[in-house]
């Protein structure tokens, strides 16, 4: 059999089970057979390409896959869950700074391309550019090295404009003749890197869940054009699947918000709070976990909604066990995900599954909200924003119009709380002060330790 149709074979077998491995992807229930199905698809290409008569030395290719392994394996045990978002963000980076490298490093060794291969170098070059600074300004920004609040400067949008305009016109340079054009190329490169920084700097901490899928998306294409550089069909396939599901999380993402990609962009959101939100009064009720116990234990249900606190305080196993007991006490228990609760899309399942709670009992805000009236306690741990009730009431706050897990119409609201700081989007919550709410205060995971051993009691 001719080589290249094995290649190509081979190709087409990994692109049928990347395409079976996202659609796997989509239902929890079968997100670790398609994750496994995907790999496979992946381990089948990357065998092929090395065994392609292109490849001329193994020496880098080896060191290159022994260090790779060693920081991925090392990475999966050491990443805290509250790290996460942070390690998807240099991940889509590194997967952008790739891109880049490869179309930089086809250009060098032999500048006597096409127009065709001129204008792919070109795109694999500006969107990995943007790619990799883009995101790790969201890596600096939930990792709290920069502040999360957005960084805004007068004419910033017609600055970006401009330097947008400018890379495509180097762009156009370098295409029309790229074997006296290197410097329009750097050219390139350098406002790419820059561009990536200016686009992102602006962007709110509350919104990182929606930046980081479309940086996914960003990566993505960038390396469906670094396929079309180096004429590698699996990497245009792959790229492209990478790229279109980005952008349908994106979307999907956006809608949680009743918001557009647009506004999450360039509205600055976060940057200062409405005033009215900020003259929330009222009167706090404060629990002990002992006075919960005896409301928890008579209640007939329980919705449990959790948020980035539930990942800090690494309760995720605990929280596990508590449901189980109230079960056991003939408390029927689900859990309220909403889309962009957390630090990154999935966020709030990812850590649900690392502590193998059901996933039928994970319901959605659609599911939750329209029997929110017959819950007995909504037990809010470590979610802010996407229970607060002035994006439902407050036509002037900043989130308001967002779909929200309407906890406040439970008949009884418990919020494990350290404090009553606002959360990621620096909106106070006029849950804490409704009447049918009670703040226990305390660290989420302690606070359960302290209901778990009260039932076992």
């Amino acid at each position: 059999m001719n080589f290249d149709i094995l290649i190509n074979a081979s190709y087409l077998i990994a692109s049928v089970l990347f395409i079976m491995g996202l659609k796997l992807l989509s239902s929890p229930k079968t997100a670790r057979k398609g994750n496994f199905i995907s790999a496979l698809g992946m381990f089948i290409a990357v065998v092929v390409t090395l065994l392609s008569k292109e490849i001329i030395d193994y020496k880098l290719i080896l060191a290159g896959l022994v260090v790779g392994s060693f920081i991925g394996v090392y990475s999966a045990k050491k990443v805290a869950m509250t790290s996460m978002p942070e390690m998807v963000a240099l991940l889509n980076g590194f997967g952008g700074l790739s891109s880049l490298l490869v179309g930089w490093s086809v250009y060098v060794a032999d500048p006597s391309i096409s127009i065709l291969s001129a204008i792919t170098i070109f795109l694999s070059v500006l969107i990995g550019g943007v790619t990799f600074t883009g995101s790790m300004v969201a890596w600096a920004k939930l990792s709290e090295k920069i502040s999360g609040r957005p960084l805004l400067f007068s004419g910033q949008k017609f600055f970006n404009f401009t330097l947008l305009s400018a890379m495509v016109i180097l762009g156009i340079l370098f295409s029309m003749n790229p074997t006296v054009s290197y410097s329009s190329l750097i050219g390139v490169i350098a406002g790419s890197l820059l561009l990536g920084i200016l686009l992102v700097i602006p962007i709110g901490g509350a919104d990182m869940p929606v930046v980081i899928s479309l940086l996914n998306s960003y990566s993505g294409i960038a390396a469906c054009a670094a396929g079309f550089v180096i004429a590698n069909n699996i990497l245009i396939v792959s790229g492209a699947l990478v790229g279109a599901s980005g952008i349908i999380l994106t979307s999907i993402m956006c809608k949680a918000m009743n918001r557009s990609l647009t506004n999450v962009l360039f509205s600055g959101f976060g940057s200062k709070a409405s005033g009215k939100q900020q003259e929330i009064l009222g009167e706090v009720k404060s629990l002990t976990s002992q006075d919960a116990y005896h409301v928890l234990e008579a209640a007939k249900s329980v919705l449990i909604v959790p948020g980035y606190g539930l990942a800090v305080a690494q309760a995720q196993h605990i929280v596990k066990e508590f449901s189980e007991l109230l079960e056991k006490n003939g408390t029927e228990v689900k859990y309220a995900i909403h889309s962009v609760a957390g630090r990154m899309p999935g966020h709030m399942n990812v850590l649900l599954a690392e502590a193998g709670v059901s996933y039928d009992l994970l319901a959605e805000t659609d599911d939750v909200n329209p029997i929110m009236n017959t819950v007995d306690v909504c037990l809010v741990i470590g979610a802010n924003d996407v229970v607060n009730p002035a994006a439902r009431d407050d036509d002037t706050s900043a989130i308001y119009g967002m779909p929200i897990i309407e906890a406040d119409k439970a008949k009884n609201v418990f919020i494990l709380k350290r404090s009553m700081g606002s959360g990621f989007a620096g909106i106070a919550n006029p849950l804490f002060f409704k009447e049918n709410s009670s703040m226990i205060f305390g660290d989420a995971k302690k606070t359960l330790q302290e209901l778990v051993a009260e039932f076992k009691s």
